[in-house]
This record gives C-alpha cells, structure tokens and sequence, in this order.
C-alpha cells in the first residue's frame, strides 16, 4: 500500500540526479497545494527494463544503501522546503532493494502522482533517466508527471498557463479534468487545443475547422461551471497535434496529455502523441491515464 485511497500521495522516484531533485521540488509545491502526502521513493536494485518475467541484480553493499539513505535525507529537506506553506505537510521516505521501474509501477497503483525527473529535452532517446520516464509512462496506473532538468532555470514560466490537449478521447476527458484542477490551483489560464487536419475529401475546410470546434465545445462542456475561476483559451487550428502542443507550451508552466488519443483501446501504452511532446517538452508534462 502506497497510501489511503481517500487521500493518496504523490510519489516521486528518487535518485540523487540533478532532475531527481528538481522533480522531488515540483512535487512537494504539487503536494502542499493538494495537501497530499509525499512519498519519496529510492529503487536500488539494478536498472531494467520493465515486462513479465525479469529478474534483478540485488544491491549487497552496504555503502551503496547508506548512500541511497543520504540521497533520501537531503531530498526530503529540499521537499522540506518547497512545501514551507503547509502546516500538515507529510513527507516519507523509502529505500527498496528493487530496479526503478517495478518498483514505481507497483507504488503507482495507489498514488495520486507519479513524478520522475528526466535531463531535459530530447533526453529520452538516452540515458537511465529517460528509459525509466518513458517505461512509466507506458506502464504506470496513475498520471505519470516528467520533470525536465531544464524547467529548473526558467523562473519566467511560473506565470504561465496550463497546455492541454484535447481530441475527444477518453484518455483527452481525463487530461482536461487535470488539468482544469492544475489551472485552478495554480490561478493561471488553461489553454485547450485541439487540432485537425484535411482528410476527409467530403468536408471543406470550414466544415472541418467548424467540426473541430464542436469536438473542443463538447469535451470542455460542464468543466466551466466546476472551474468557474478558471480562464479558457481555445486553440482549434489545423496542425500535427504534437506540434502545435509544444508551439502554445513556450510560455506555459505545465502541458497536460492523455496516455493515447481518439483511436486508442484499452491495452495501449503511450500514443505517438504522448511520447512527441514527451520527448519534447522543456517544462513539466502530466501524461493522464484513462479512468477504469
């Protein structure tokens, strides 16, 4: 058990990296504004990939849990002080003698958030960092928030709003409900995209801009009167989604996406969508899962 399904925590994959911490920071803010609990968790058993059937290399040195223990203690002071505005702050720290990504996918089953730092953009394509951001992606049972290194020297971004995106998905209804939640939070404006392009030779191109707004309409219809303090700005254009995601994300704070789009079924991983703007983001990005 990661924690009470009333109020479940935040879990952050720690491991002493300069993105870890920036990630361990993001969280704790996410935390003390959701007054959530923060579990703070170090996975040293060897790296591997995530599938059925893998082993481990336990980690026998003594050292090395010693380290991992001092990793988790400077950690949870910089959570400490992130989260200085909350009173009622709760921050736990774990050491399991486990790979990452198992480790994580299995605490995400109870978690809020599932946060992890990664070394910045176009980082997934090497590295540690990125193997296990984007395996988590894939596998976790909650959303999966990436925290690029970067984000960390860009103090002009914390005024802007919240990017997500929209194409009327199951996955995109529950990107919208967090991200409406973040806006909220935050007392920024969410801006919605949702973006089309010129297949369809029976339509015209008005018809089809004119569709793609009645499909944007339909999936904010209701979140207004739930967020009624939050600002919407919506972006229907005509665009490869991905990049025009990342286009309305240079001067936000946050992107929010679903795990796969219009065209997904249960049993898929992480859509092309997904992993562009993944790959791609300079700021934190919130990859939501559809509700069972």
């Amino acid at each position: 058990m990661c924690g009470s399904k009333i109020n479940p925590p935040i879990v952050v994959g720690v491991d002493g990296s300069r993105a870890a911490a920036g990630a361990v920071r993001w969280a704790a803010a996410e935390a003390a504004a959701h007054h959530t609990p923060l579990h703070l968790v170090s996975a040293i058993g060897q790296p591997i990939d995530y599938g059925p059937g893998l082993g481990f290399a336990p980690i026998i040195d003594d050292a090395f849990r010693e380290a991992s223990a001092e990793t988790l203690t400077t950690a949870e002071k910089s959570a400490a002080e992130a989260a200085t505005l909350v009173d009622d702050a709760v921050i736990s720290t774990f050491v399991v003698e486990a790979p990452p990504i198992p480790v994580l996918v299995n605490r995400s089953k109870e978690a809020r958030l599932l946060v992890v730092g990664t070394t910045g953009k176009g980082a997934f394509r090497r590295g540690l960092l990125g193997s296990v951001s984007t395996a988590l992606a894939r596998h976790a049972q909650c959303p999966v928030v990436a925290v690029p290194a970067t984000d960390n020297r860009m103090p002009d971004r914390l005024s802007g709003g919240v990017v997500v995106g929209v194409d009327g998905s199951p996955c995109s209804m529950a990107a919208i409900a967090i991200a409406f939640d973040e806006a909220s939070h935050r007392g920024v404006e969410l801006v919605a995209v949702h973006t089309w392009s010129e297949f369809n030779r029976y339509l015209s191109r008005t018809e089809l801009q004119e569709q793609a707004a009645g499909v944007l309409a339909e999936s904010l219809a209701g979140f207004a009167e739930q967020y009624p303090d939050v600002i919407v700005r919506r972006v229907v254009v005509e665009d490869h989604p991905a990049r025009r995601l990342l286009a309305e994300s240079e001067h936000a704070q946050l992107i929010v996406v679903g795990s796969h789009g219009r065209g997904g079924f249960p049993g898929m991983t992480l859509g092309s969508v997904g992993q562009a703007v993944l790959h791609g983001a300079d700021i934190p990005i919130i990859i939501a899962r559809q509700e069972d």
